[in-house]
């Protein structure tokens, strides 16, 4: 059911994820404003976003509209330390959704965010404690 996310972690293995981008050509005069330091994101990366956000609107039975309230019914901050340390190997497939659609969210906010999530490991943990719960539930659909 997740195949649309959990395809991804071999694809960022490989992957440069992002890089900052800062203004060294412009000097702030009103000709030439110095435009603020932003993470310039890979094809792949820019890829998962819009699969998590196509995920999102493609499975509102999930609600991750509410993800800071998942996040919160989970024991989890909508914030990078509580998100980050969030144990997920017990961890169902909404609030691992949370965590995925809760990062994204993050970037809005606060440039660079989502880079620290990915060269962190979290993305790719997320991902698989995903995939792990796609294997089970299509394990235990098997032997019903």
């Amino acid at each position: 059911m997740y195949e649309s996310l959990t395809s991804f972690p071999p694809l960022l293995e490989q992957d440069s994820i992002g890089e900052w981008v800062t203004d060294r050509g412009n000097d702030g005069t009103p000709e030439h404003p110095i435009q603020m330091p932003f993470v310039l994101y890979t094809q792949i990366v820019d890829e998962l976003i819009s699969s998590i956000y196509t995920f999102t609107n493609e499975h509102p039975e999930y609600e991750l509209r509410l993800y800071g309230d998942i996040l919160k019914d989970n024991g989890i901050e909508w914030e990078l330390n509580s998100m980050k340390n969030a144990d997920v190997s017990k961890l169902d497939s909404k609030c691992v959704l949370a965590l995925l659609t809760g990062a994204v969210r993050a970037e809005r906010f606060c440039d660079g965010a989502l880079l620290d999530f990915f060269k962190n490991g979290c993305i790719e943990k997320w991902l698989e404690r995903l995939e792990e719960i796609d294997n089970t539930e299509r394990s235990a659909h098997l032997f019903k």
